[in-house]
């Protein structure tokens, strides 16, 4: 659900020593020829003297090259992330089922989510903002992200106190946030997140997404040793506290890098690259198309949870957002590769058909086998938190495996269509999505309970997957700007 969660142009990397490094045409894989049909396997895959065949083993067998494309580096370091964020988080919910009843697991879920709700309000719609305009900002590259910030913190902290000015209105299961003191700690909580959502994108925009996974390891294991510590002391409170203080104290260093360390960097790295910032009325105009569709989103992965929150009791709160949670995970990988995208279409938007083919090939050789297993292991995976999870949850989770196929083709798609500077049907696209689940959500709930967002999750993707096809194969073909044509045998990489 962190996300995320890129963008094309043309390649600098640090070597470590301050300078740059290479192009993205320096890379064989990225701007170069691509082997001829006797040269591959059959797939497209280069066949390699020795080496095993199949798609895993081909997939070993190019991954170092793959590290040395931002491109991969980023996508992969983005999905390492979400795979150590899912095995700190598996561990972490294991500890709070035990430790903590469902009734008030399924509380601190509710208060978590309507918490990440507002943080994301400005948040989301500026991730893809800075994963498009990091990598040209240039000397304005601080004053972006700095501003991104600000602006996140100032709205989110504004729509969270009305939401604790309305608070009777949403059900017993905020009744924890009345009072002064929970109020300011939930609105701290809120800008706090605010910050944490966008500093990952803004590690990802200055092409240093190999950051993410360090942080999330450290902020998961403080965060797991916190929610221990404080299941005698505030056993009512004690997960959303657990889940925060971390969460600040992770924001020191990270921050530290980014403003002191990586965006000095950048700006030297990218001075002959970048002549002419983008002016804020640039970004404003993407963000007025971007931002109406991003916050459409925002309606399907926090709103939909709060929302059923408000209906059902505490337990089965618990209940629906232990399954919803992990269906979110896998489907964070499809939208961590596209970020990944997002940011190398920006550098060479020339590349940007063979970069949606590549990442949509990968994407699918990953997440595909991580479904199917989901799928499969629903039952074994929620009853190790208890017989509650497995017996309520099951249907959600496999119905969330199952959605997220389709969402890998929206995600590449939505992607693209940043690259390409086309926030209106961007826009399109994500209203109509959300509206879609919305309103199926909102509907079959009375009927099926909380497996009602999985069948409006899974009807819904597979339906704007069907739509979008059409566009989608000419982006993969052509790179969907008018005379972009890139011929498959120059700009296809295996």
């Amino acid at each position: 659900m962190d996300v995320g969660g890129g963008n094309g142009m043309r390649t600098l990397a640090g070597d470590g020593s301050g300078h740059a490094v290479s192009r993205l045409a320096d890379f064989p894989e990225a701007g170069q020829a691509s082997p001829t049909a006797a040269e591959t396997n059959g797939g497209g895959a280069t066949a390699l003297p020795g080496a095993p065949r199949g798609r895993f083993a081909a997939l070993r067998a190019k991954l170092p090259k793959d590290l040395r494309d931002p491109l991969f580096l980023n996508g992969y370091a983005l999905m390492f992330n979400t795979g150590i964020t899912a095995v700190l988080g598996m561990g972490y919910w294991l500890l709070a089922t035990h430790f903590y009843s469902p009734a008030d697991f399924g509380r601190n879920q509710a208060v978590i989510t309507a918490m990440r709700l507002f943080a994301s309000l400005t948040a989301l719609g500026l991730t893809g903002a800075l994963a498009r305009y990091i990598p040209l900002a240039g000397r304005r590259t601080g004053g972006l992200i700095g501003r991104s910030y600000l602006i996140a913190s100032l709205t989110a902290v504004t729509a969270a106190f009305g939401f604790l000015l309305t608070l009777p209105l949403w059900g017993p299961n905020f009744d924890g946030l009345a009072g002064f003191g929970p109020g300011l700690f939930f609105l701290a909580s809120v800008a706090i997140w605010s910050v944490f959502t966008l500093q990952d994108v803004a590690l990802a925009g200055l092409r240093k997404a190999t950051w993410v996974p360090i942080n999330s390891m450290a902020f998961g294991l403080v965060k797991m040793a916190m929610l221990v510590a404080l299941a005698a002391s505030l056993p009512q409170e004690g997960i959303f506290v657990s889940w925060i203080v971390p969460t600040a104290i992770a924001l020191i260093p990270i921050n530290y890098l980014i403003f002191w360390v990586l965006v000095p960097r950048h700006v030297k790295q990218t001075a002959d690259e970048v002549t002419k910032p983008p002016r804020l009325r640039e970004i404003g105009r993407f963000l007025a198309g971007d931002y109406p569709g991003s916050f459409s989103i925002l309606a399907i992965v926090y709103f939909v949870p709060v929302y059923v929150a408000s209906q059902v009791d505490a337990e089965m709160v618990g209940y629906f957002a232990m399954a919803h949670t992990l269906g979110c995970m896998i489907e964070t990988l499809a939208m961590n590769m596209a970020v990944s995208l997002t940011v190398e279409g920006s550098f060479d938007r020339s590349q940007l058909a063979a970069n949606c083919r590549r990442a949509l090939r990968k994407a699918m050789l990953i997440i595909g086998p991580i479904a199917a297993a989901t799928f499969v292991g629903a039952p074994l995976i929620l009853s190790v938190f208890g017989p509650g999870y497995a017996e309520h949850g099951v249907p959600l989770l496999r119905l969330m495996a199952l959605a997220v196929l389709p969402r890998v083709l929206i995600e590449i798609y939505l992607s693209a269509l940043r690259a390409l500077g086309e926030p209106r049907r961007l826009a399109l696209v994500q209203v109509g999505l959300a509206v879609l689940v919305l309103s199926g959500s909102i509907a079959l709930l009375p009927i099926v309970g909380i497996t009602a967002v999985g069948y409006a999750l899974l009807f819904s993707e597979l339906l704007v997957a069907a739509l979008i096809l059409g566009r989608l194969r000419k982006i993969l073909t052509t790179g969907g700007a008018p005379g972009a044509v890139i011929s498959r045998q120059t700009a296809e990489t295996p």
